[in-house]
Protein backbone atom coordinates (compact mmCIF):
# COMPACT_ATOMS: atom_id res chain seq x y z
CA UNK A 1 0.00 0.00 0.00
CA UNK A 2 1.23 3.28 -1.20
CA UNK A 3 1.87 6.27 1.55
CA UNK A 4 -0.91 8.05 -0.18
CA UNK A 5 -3.39 5.25 -0.26
CA UNK A 6 -2.56 4.58 3.58
CA UNK A 7 -2.75 8.35 5.11
CA UNK A 8 -6.25 8.82 2.85
CA UNK A 9 -7.46 5.36 4.55
CA UNK A 10 -6.20 6.90 8.33
CA UNK A 11 -8.16 9.86 7.45
CA UNK A 12 -11.23 8.51 6.18
CA UNK A 13 -10.82 6.18 9.29
CA UNK A 14 -10.78 9.28 11.89
CA UNK A 15 -7.34 8.02 12.73
CA UNK A 16 -6.32 11.69 12.54
CA UNK A 17 -8.72 13.79 13.84
CA UNK A 18 -9.93 12.84 17.37
CA UNK A 19 -9.33 16.07 18.67
CA UNK A 20 -11.40 18.55 20.81
CA UNK A 21 -14.13 19.23 17.74
CA UNK A 22 -14.84 15.18 16.91
CA UNK A 23 -15.15 14.81 20.67
CA UNK A 24 -17.51 18.03 20.97
CA UNK A 25 -19.34 16.67 17.94
CA UNK A 26 -20.12 13.34 19.91
CA UNK A 27 -21.16 14.84 23.13
CA UNK A 28 -23.55 17.15 21.36
CA UNK A 29 -26.94 17.53 23.95
CA UNK A 30 -29.75 15.65 22.60
CA UNK A 31 -32.80 17.43 21.78
CA UNK A 32 -35.83 16.24 23.98
CA UNK A 33 -39.29 16.97 23.87
CA UNK A 34 -41.97 18.74 25.56
CA UNK A 35 -45.96 18.29 25.12
CA UNK A 36 -47.79 21.66 24.00
CA UNK A 37 -49.83 21.61 27.32
CA UNK A 38 -46.96 21.38 29.25
CA UNK A 39 -45.28 24.49 28.05
CA UNK A 40 -45.37 27.50 30.22
CA UNK A 41 -48.85 29.97 29.52
CA UNK A 42 -46.38 32.53 28.11
CA UNK A 43 -45.08 30.31 25.23
CA UNK A 44 -48.69 29.51 24.24
CA UNK A 45 -49.14 33.61 23.33
CA UNK A 46 -45.75 33.07 21.32
CA UNK A 47 -47.71 29.94 19.90
CA UNK A 48 -50.23 31.72 18.87
CA UNK A 49 -48.53 35.16 16.89
CA UNK A 50 -45.89 32.30 14.95
CA UNK A 51 -48.78 31.25 13.95
CA UNK A 52 -50.74 34.52 13.02
CA UNK A 53 -47.29 35.68 11.57
CA UNK A 54 -47.61 38.62 14.47
CA UNK A 55 -47.46 41.11 15.83
CA UNK A 56 -44.58 40.37 17.26
CA UNK A 57 -43.61 42.25 20.90
CA UNK A 58 -39.95 41.94 20.74
CA UNK A 59 -38.03 43.79 17.39
CA UNK A 60 -35.69 40.27 17.30
CA UNK A 61 -38.76 38.39 16.82
CA UNK A 62 -38.28 36.78 13.76
CA UNK A 63 -34.81 36.87 13.15
CA UNK A 64 -32.59 34.52 11.67
CA UNK A 65 -31.41 31.53 14.64
CA UNK A 66 -28.31 30.39 13.31
CA UNK A 67 -28.05 27.44 15.33
CA UNK A 68 -24.59 28.20 16.66
CA UNK A 69 -24.79 25.66 19.11
CA UNK A 70 -25.45 22.55 16.41
CA UNK A 71 -27.74 21.31 18.82
CA UNK A 72 -30.83 21.50 16.41
CA UNK A 73 -30.49 19.38 13.22
CA UNK A 74 -28.57 20.84 11.05
CA UNK A 75 -29.87 22.99 7.96
CA UNK A 76 -28.98 25.70 5.59
CA UNK A 77 -28.85 28.74 7.28
CA UNK A 78 -32.13 30.76 7.06
CA UNK A 79 -33.87 27.35 8.21
CA UNK A 80 -34.76 28.40 11.98
CA UNK A 81 -36.68 31.57 13.07
CA UNK A 82 -36.24 32.86 16.66
CA UNK A 83 -39.16 34.16 18.96
CA UNK A 84 -39.09 35.23 22.48
CA UNK A 85 -41.40 33.73 25.46
CA UNK A 86 -41.67 36.25 27.80
CA UNK A 87 -40.58 35.76 31.39
CA UNK A 88 -42.41 37.14 34.33
CA UNK A 89 -40.16 39.31 36.55
CA UNK A 90 -37.24 39.89 33.30
CA UNK A 91 -36.73 43.75 32.13
CA UNK A 92 -35.07 42.35 28.79
CA UNK A 93 -36.37 39.44 26.62
CA UNK A 94 -35.06 36.89 29.34
CA UNK A 95 -33.45 33.40 28.21
CA UNK A 96 -36.75 31.70 27.18
CA UNK A 97 -37.29 31.34 22.78
CA UNK A 98 -39.61 29.43 20.46
CA UNK A 99 -37.55 28.26 17.29
CA UNK A 100 -39.62 27.65 14.03
CA UNK A 101 -38.32 25.13 11.49
CA UNK A 102 -39.32 26.13 7.89
CA UNK A 103 -40.87 22.44 8.06
CA UNK A 104 -42.88 23.21 10.75
CA UNK A 105 -40.94 21.75 13.75
CA UNK A 106 -40.70 24.49 16.82
CA UNK A 107 -38.63 23.48 19.59
CA UNK A 108 -38.33 25.32 23.00
CA UNK A 109 -35.79 26.43 25.21
CA UNK A 110 -35.69 27.68 28.76
CA UNK A 111 -31.76 28.66 28.72
CA UNK A 112 -31.00 30.45 25.99
CA UNK A 113 -29.84 28.02 23.66
CA UNK A 114 -28.13 25.53 25.81
CA UNK A 115 -30.97 23.01 25.52
CA UNK A 116 -34.02 22.47 23.21
CA UNK A 117 -37.08 20.36 23.45
CA UNK A 118 -39.00 19.67 20.52
CA UNK A 119 -42.58 20.59 21.03
CA UNK A 120 -45.28 17.83 20.05
CA UNK A 121 -48.71 19.14 19.23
Amino acid sequence: MSIARWLLACVMAGVFFTGPAVAQRESRPAVGEIAAAELPKEAHATLARIRKGGPFPYARDGVVFRNREMILPRQKRGYYREYTVKTPGERTRGARRIVAGRGGELYYTEDHYSSFKRIRE
